[in-house]
């Protein structure tokens, strides 16, 4: 930097105060506290820092006796969180976890998957959280790459582990009393068991490991260090979240999107509900039971509401809700639209990746003008549309989507990471922004196909087929064709009676010709991971399994 660009840039630094002072002031986190609670409040950040570690235990200096968590099994206080995770961590250094550790955590929306979180980054350990929808191999595989020096999780996934070398171990749900007696320690009998006091801070912070999807190939971890304040003024500067509200968090806690909001939890003070797994109708007596102004979804759990028989929600009674957070895969538009029309304007739309975050906030708003867009960036966060020469595209013009914001991972705990073009990292996806600034995903970089030499984005051809009124879901994968090098194929879920025909001369009244697929595939239900995105690996592979089960049926397979 030159002296001719101090100007400037004390500028933009003044500016980006104001509007942090703003956001915080607006969603009500600036508010007047006693000077020795400020006082306590600074001591904890500098010495455990921003992190879970000293997050919450902010929490438990500013509101001891708030209720902090809410699920199955009642209700703790934010004192009470702060206490047991200091009991939790004298266990788990009795066993062995060291500052610089790895601890792996594979548990459902509990009061353990909070308990661990602290008690770990209390130890200086590094947290990888688990996806609890693995299967066995893949779980194998990813403890073996990480090697944890100790797992805990659920009793239910005892058997998926039963393959991987593991140390130590510690149950953190139990099907019976959790207190009893059993070969393996559980969490709610350690934290009875050892003093409850506050421990001395390691000298190094933990960092949040959370794994990629999977959806294209093995799971990688995606760790990062704590965010601080910027990454809560970011979502908060296109989400109107207020400091002190009820939210119930439907969205795994193991997965970005959920952690996100766990996060945030210890900047705004929100009671966070929660429930071991998601059932549509549960969801909406939860929410309104426990009187939440917001709810943390994935797309695929709002679908699963509106599918509901309209005896189901008859009675619910959502108007507290003012914001419904979805992330995690694509939206898809009509179901924005048919959200938002039956519950309010609440819906906010969020698209980013492990990697990269938040990269584009769409607010109901944005979803009514347009709802096939992403929105736009949140404060602190430059999106660009790059070319394959690096260089940025103009508006309309669809390239790689590149991110930079104070969010990035630093690459994947086997060495690997995406590719950096000056300083900005890309998504993976493909994109282009319209006349109004709101950001286009086409999908992902590497879906696209060449057909007959035109660019065919199976996402376009995707939105425009989930808009027939009787088509559920949809994926799209593209094919080896020898005449056209590849073709697209549509795997449809339908919700009434229509044909392949109909659907072809749907998608031919809206799109160029070459973009009508080749093949549709009728199927009750798309393979999805545990977050709701799709598993388009899985239908890639829908040839060889469809061939070797009619070769079965016919008697001509394998025996």
């Amino acid at each position: 930097m030159t002296v001719r660009d101090l100007p400037s840039t004390l500028a933009a630094r003044a500016s980006g105060v104001a509007t942090t002072v703003s956001v915080l002031g607006r969603a009500g986190v600036i508010r007047p506290h006693g000077p020795r609670t400020l006082l306590e409040i600074g001591r904890l950040v500098v010495r455990w820092g921003t992190g879970p570690a000293g997050g919450f235990a902010t929490l438990a200096a500013r509101e001891p006796h708030q209720v902090g968590v809410v699920d199955e099994l009642g209700e703790l206080t934010w004192g009470e969180l702060q206490r047991r995770s200091n009991s939790l961590a004298r266990a788990l250094a009795e066993r062995g976890v060291r500052e610089g550790d790895s601890v792996a955590v594979m548990c459902r929306n509990h009061r353990g998957f909070i308990d661990a979180t602290i008690a770990i980054a209390k130890l200086g350990a590094d947290i990888l959280y688990l996806n609890t929808a693995f299967a066995g191999p893949q779980l194998v595989d990813v403890l073996e790459r990480e090697a944890p020096s100790m797992v805990i999780h659920d009793e239910e996934f005892t058997g998926l582990l039963a393959g991987a070398d593991l140390a130590q171990r510690v149950l953190a749900w139990t099907d019976g009393d959790p207190k009893a007696a059993g070969t393996h320690d559980t969490l709610e009998r350690l934290v009875t068991a050892y003093d409850e006091s506050d421990l001395q801070p390691p000298a190094r912070h933990a960092r949040i490991v959370i794994l990629t999807s999977g959806t294209t190939g093995t799971p990688k971890g995606a760790p990062r260090k704590e965010a601080g304040i910027d990454a809560a003024v970011s979502l908060l500067s296109r989400m109107p979240l207020r400091a002190g509200w009820r939210t119930h968090i439907a969205a795994p806690l193991f997965h970005t999107w959920g952690f996100a909001h766990l996060a945030l939890a210890m900047l705004l003070g929100s009671t966070v509900v929660l429930r071991r797994s998601f059932d549509p109708v549960e969801a909406l007596r939860t929410a309104q039971a426990e009187r939440c102004q917001s709810m943390v979804v994935i797309p695929v759990m709002l679908q699963r509401i509106l599918a509901l028989d309209p005896d189901e929600l008859e009675g619910v009674d959502l108007s507290r809700v003012e914001v419904v957070a979805s992330s995690g895969s694509a939206l898809p538009a009509t179901l924005a639209q048919a959200w938002m029309d039956r519950f309010g304007d609440n819906l906010y739309n969020i698209y980013g990746s492990t990697e990269v975050a938040y990269a584009s906030i769409a607010t109901p708003e944005d979803l009514r003008a347009d709802p096939t867009s992403a929105g736009k960036p949140p404060h602190g966060t430059v999106v660009k549309i790059l070319g394959h020469d690096g260089h940025e595209l103009p508006q309309g013009e669809t390239g790689r989507i590149f991110v930079g914001n104070g969010l990035l991972f630093e690459g994947y705990t086997n060495g690997g990471s995406k590719e950096v073009v000056e300083g900005l990292m890309s998504s993976g996806d493909l994109g282009w922004f319209d006349e109004a600034g709101r950001l286009h995903v086409a999908g992902r970089d590497d879906d696209m196909i060449v057909s007959g030499g035109e660019n065919v984005f199976p996402q376009e051809v995707e939105d425009c087929l989930v808009t027939h009124e009787r088509v559920g879901e949809v994926a799209a994968v593209g094919v080896v064709d020898e005449d056209y090098g590849q073709r697209l194929r549509a795997f449809v879920v339908r919700t009434g009676e229509v044909s392949e025909d109909d659907l072809r001369e749907h998608v031919r009244a809206n799109l160029a010709r070459f973009k009508v697929p080749r093949e549709i595939v009728f199927l009750d239900e798309l393979p999805r991971n545990g977050t709701g995105k799709v598993l388009k690996r899985e239908l890639a592979g829908w040839d060889t399994r469809h061939d070797q089960a009619d070769d079965q049926k016919d008697g001509e397979g394998p025996a």
